[in-house]
This record gives structure tokens, C-alpha cells and sequence, in this order.
């Protein structure tokens, strides 16, 4: 399993910052612009990630004010996970982790892993972008 993670720290409460990620569709805002075909709804997304491939999203779990996880909801190239996890911080704020737990072959490990920590990256950056 393969593990790409990225962290923010934000001067927001806990729960503006959960609120904000447990709905999908807020979750447009935060992707690069190689993401198109956007759809949504609170606990589903679909999308296509240009030159690679479409992908349908759904929630999987919420643990209120501590975590969201999606999964596929229908055929991916590869096993993935998408993890956010809020926790209060030492300033007051929250520090939000944006986990992707993919199951890649070597061979798609080469291809995928740039892409999907790039990808982390930006939707952590993103997120304090939208968030301020």
C-alpha cells in the first residue's frame, strides 16, 4: 500500500474546518485544474483527472470532527482511499492531514505517486486558500 500525505495547519476551529470537508461538494474548490467533469452531492463525487481516468467517490465513513474517508463507488484503475483528518492544534486552530491510501504495482507506483502527492499538495494548499 502506498501512502501519500499532506498537512495544513489553519487558524479556524475544528468544526468550520470539518464541516467544510464532510460535504463533497465543497471539495471542487480544492482540485487542480486537470480535474474536470466535476459532479457532486454531500456524500458522492464523480470526476475525470485529464489524460489518466474518471473516478466516482463516496463517503465511507465520518467520524464527526476527527475524520472523512471516501472510497470508490465504482470500478478504479487501483484500490484508493482518500482520508481527511481534523484535529485541534497547539495555536487554537486545527491541523487537517490529507491521507491517499492507494494499492499500486510497482509499475503504477512510478506513474501514480508524483501525481497523487502533487495532488495531496494542492488540495492541502487549497484548503487554507478557501478557508483562510
Amino acid at each position: 500500500m502506498t501512502i501519500i500525505e499532506s498537512t495544513v495547519e489553519l487558524d479556524l476551529p475544528i468544526d468550520k474546518v470539518y464541516n467544510f470537508l464532510e460535504d463533497l461538494n465543497n471539495h471542487q474548490q480544492l482540485m487542480p485544474e486537470n480535474i474536470y467533469n466535476w459532479s457532486s452531492t454531500a456524500d458522492e463525487a464523480s470526476f475525470t483527472i485529464q489524460n489518466m481516468a474518471k473516478l466516482a467517490i463516496k463517503i465511507a465513513n465520518r467520524i464527526p470532527n476527527s475524520e472523512i474517508v471516501a472510497v470508490p463507488s465504482e470500478k478504479a484503475p487501483f484500490d484508493v482511499e482518500l482520508k481527511w483528518t481534523v484535529e485541534p492544534n497547539a495555536n487554537g486552530g486545527t491541523t487537517a492531514k490529507h491521507i491517499i491510501s492507494a494499492d499500486l504495482n510497482m509499475m503504477m507506483k512510478m506513474l501514480a505517486a508524483g501525481p497523487l502527492q502533487k495532488l495531496a499538495d494542492h488540495q492541502t494548499k487549497r484548503l487554507k486558500e478557501v478557508l483562510g
